[in-house]
């Protein structure tokens, strides 16, 4: 398989590719170590994606965390 084909093949389907890719990975840790460490780890991933989001988008972190723990 040549690259552009690849590419075409990622452009179409990404988020079934993607799907695919991350059902198989927890499928594999659940099956490793057990349901619940494989939550955790799946919890750990969902938690570095979302802090490595906000740096891409340079969020300022204190701001965040002053949002995020107010008092109510």
């Amino acid at each position: 398989m040549d690259a552009y084909t690849f590419a075409e093949l990622w452009k179409r389907h990404r988020g079934k590719i993607t799907g695919v890719i991350l059902g198989l990975a927890f499928g594999w840790f659940a099956i490793i170590y057990g349901i619940i460490k494989a939550l955790f780890v799946t919890a750990c991933v969902f938690a570095g994606y979302y802090v490595g989001k906000r740096l891409d988008e340079r969020v300022d972190f204190k701001e965040l965390f002053s949002r995020l723990f107010q008092e109510r």
